[in-house]
This record gives structure tokens, C-alpha cells and sequence, in this order.
């Protein structure tokens, strides 16, 4: 089992930047991809980024690409969301989790999901 925290999320002006950190502890962290997701409120889930075990390969959803990077630091057990240029869109409550089954991104293929953190960005 996998255990995930999310931290770094904050208020921030639109324009602003935030980096988001998920540590995770447990069993052998650098053997899964891991994805990024929000929520807003009353929205469902969505993938936002996601990066390959060993970190060679990465997705974006189209409405982060050019503005976020994903990343991860296996020898920290730690991936990255840096996100720029923040919309008031991208308020969400983020999430971290690892792939559990399947290539797509969508939520079904990911578990162990942190406890989020929210992210708010001012007009």
C-alpha cells in the first residue's frame, strides 16, 4: 500500500504560481506512474498531469499544457505539479494518486489518493 500527502496548494493571484508536492511512503514508490487530478466543486474528478514510473514519459490535459509540469524525485518519493500562469479555472482541490490498472487517464485507473489540497487563484 501506498500512502500519499499532498501538500503546497495555497491562494494565489491569476497569473501567480504554485507548486504542489505528493510524498509518498509505503511500498516502492518509484515502480508506479503517477497522476495529478482535480475537483472543483460539484465537478467530477479530472486527470491534469500524469508522469511514467521512471519519469521518461508525461501527459498534460489540454486545458494545463505549457503551463504546468509535472516531475518526480524517486530518491525523495516525491512528484511535482509546478503550475504557472493560474487562472481562476484552476481552482480545484488537487489530488495525487498512482496507477492502478489500464494506459488512459481517467480516474478509474488510479488509486491510493492522497487527502488533496486546495488551490484557489483570485481574479
Amino acid at each position: 500500500q501506498v500512502h500519499l500527502v499532498e501538500s503546497g496548494g495555497g491562494l494565489v493571484q491569476a497569473g501567480g504560481s504554485l507548486r504542489l508536492s505528493c510524498a509518498a511512503s509505503g511500498r516502492t514508490f518509484s515502480s508506479y506512474d503517477m497522476g495529478w487530478f482535480r475537483q472543483a466543486p460539484g465537478k467530477e474528478r479530472e486527470s491534469v498531469a500524469a508522469i511514467s514510473w521512471r519519469g521518461i514519459s508525461t501527459y498534460y490535459a489540454d486545458s494545463v499544457k505549457g503551463r504546468f509540469t509535472i516531475s518526480r524525485d524517486s530518491a525523495k518519493s516525491t512528484v511535482y505539479l509546478q503550475m504557472n500562469s493560474l487562472k481562476p479555472e484552476d481552482t480545484a482541490v488537487y489530488y495525487c494518486a498512482i496507477r492502478i490498472g489500464g494506459t488512459t487517464y481517467e480516474r478509474k485507473n488510479f488509486g491510493s489518493w492522497g487527502q488533496g489540497t486546495q488551490v484557489t487563484v483570485s481574479s
